[in-house]
């Protein structure tokens, strides 16, 4: 039982195919019809999580700010910021591979509660928290117990086949971009809202927890989300019964039952080759793309003089809505007609390649704005949002990468789950080595204050190098594969 690897060929050839197939097929097949409603009540807690983690943006530093450990000092926000955001994708590290094996064994519904469970309490939290630690606490509760990204994968993995599975993980990055456009919406109108409605809100408590409405608003979607997934989501993961048969949920092609009567493998057991490059792969989108929306905000609002473009709050927010109502078309309308026509592999390395259009684009936006060319600054303000929408193409791509490459279907979880755990990793590390990339280099004017982006294009052909490992079409399973050892 292995994977062919003998020539680079014969490993494309015998790569191409995935194995969450829908039969054998002569030909292109008509794309299977998605489940309507299990994706509807799926994508319903998938835009809870996104709201859940957008909606504090806008008013994260501003509470920070005001915490006596800041002393004052608005030159200690983004410190203590990042530490918090940092210590967030920590928790979700050591956490997501655990969620999601737990899925494996006892499926996936009842995590998806217990997940959207978490993201109510945590939020809830959050909105009472008045000191550094309990904000510290009260985010990293949310990335333990944020487990349900890895399953969400698992369970679009579950319901797909071969036809339909670019159209199934498309619609994921297109809700994450509503939650994008409408989180933000929510944290900004409703924060401090005694301020803005005195009226209303005139009881001391909203003195004293400024924040705490749209923490509230946040977990009672959340709310409604768990309702809808415990009344109408129906299990995807089959059980073997007393009698060693399957319970079958639907109809079932011969293939998929074995793969389901294996049950869930080892986890040195799922750490194959096509596993570990997909992860590789994962990773790297995760660690280019955070950079890029750490540096966005950073630089746009950063003086001219000091290598920005000297935005303010309002302008960055208008255009990152814009950027996301842009993510979230293009998704939807680009991303399956891009798999289908190119392939996933060209889809992933076009990814990378666009981060690197958004980079360079920094240094050009601030050159024209030294010279007042206003006009040309926004044109490629433009270009650069555009490239980083299409730089999240590979984020689709690689969910796809991931599912194919489980050695089996009740693997899913734990395969996905390792992939959440080491992106997390990346989300932990990039905002810091962007950050301080971009001090230094602007500090030390290394390069005429442009080393961060020389060294991120060094990042960006890392990139394309581990992106060339991955075959033509998504991981084909033959007889099953050969663990690492």
């Amino acid at each position: 039982m292995s994977l062919t690897t003998v020539q680079d060929d014969d490993k494309d050839r015998e790569e191409e195919t995935p194995f969450l197939n829908n039969g054998d097929s002569d030909g292109p097949r008509k794309p299977t019809p998605l489940p309507t409603t299990q994706f509807l009540v799926l994508l319903t807690s998938w835009l809870a999580e996104s709201i859940v983690d957008h909606s504090v943006s806008p008013y994260l530093n501003q509470l920070v700010r005001g915490l006596p450990i800041v002393e004052g000092d608005g030159r200690k926000v983004g410190y203590y910021t990042g530490i918090i955001v940092a210590l967030e994708h920590a928790a979700e590290a050591m956490t997501a591979i655990h969620w999601n094996r737990l899925s494996d064994h006892v499926g996936r519904k009842p995590v998806l509660l217990l997940c959207l469970v978490g993201t109510i309490v945590s939020t809830m939290f959050f909105g009472f928290c008045r000191s550094f630690w309990a904000l510290v606490l009260g985010r990293c509760m949310r990335g333990a117990l944020k487990g349900s990204v890895g399953v969400v994968n698992s369970v679009v993995a579950e319901l797909t086949d071969d036809t339909n599975v670019a159209r199934g993980f498309s619609l994921l990055p297109t809700i994450w971009a509503m939650g994008f456009v409408i989180g933000p919406i929510i944290g900004g109108v409703l924060s401090r809202p005694r301020d803005r409605w005195p009226s209303v809100f005139s009881a001391p408590f909203w003195d004293n927890y400024p924040y705490f409405l749209p923490c509230l608003v946040s977990a009672a979607y959340a709310c409604l989300s768990f309702v809808i997934v415990a009344i109408f989501f129906e299990e995807t993961v089959r059980f073997r019964s007393a009698s060693s048969d399957l319970d079958v949920i639907g109809e079932e092609p011969d293939d998929a039952l074995d793969q389901d009567a294996q049950g869930p493998l080892p986890l040195r057991s799922v750490l194959t080759r096509p596993v570990l490059i997909s992860i590789a792969n994962y990773a790297m989108l995760a660690l280019l793309g955070m950079i890029s929306m750490t540096l966005i905000p950073l630089i746009w609002s950063t003086s001219i003089e000091f290598g920005g473009l000297n935005f303010n709050p309002a302008s960055i927010g208008l255009w990152m809505s814009a950027y996301g109502c842009m993510n979230g078309i293009l998704q939807f309308a680009v991303f399956p007609y891009a798999v289908r026509r190119f392939g996933p592999r060209w889809v992933v390395v076009t990814s990378v390649a666009m981060c690197s259009v958004s980079y360079l684009m920094f240094p050009f936006e601030n050159f024209v704005l030294r010279r007042a060319a206003h006009g040309l600054a926004w044109l490629l303000v433009i270009m650069q949002l555009t490239a980083q929408s299409i730089s999240h193409f590979g984020h689709g791509a690689m969910l796809m990468y991931l599912s194919s490459a489980s050695p089996n279907k009740r693997s899913l979880g734990t395969t996905n789950g390792l992939a959440q755990s080491v992106a997390s990793v990346q989300r932990a590390v990039g905002p810091a080595v962007a950050d301080w990339l971009f001090a230094y280099s602007i500090a030390n004017q290394v390069l005429g204050g442009n080393f961060v982006y020389v060294v991120l294009l060094v990042l960006v052909c890392v990139g394309l190098y581990v992106a060339s490992q991955l075959p033509r079409q998504t991981w084909r399973h033959d007889e099953g594969y050969i663990p690492l050892t």
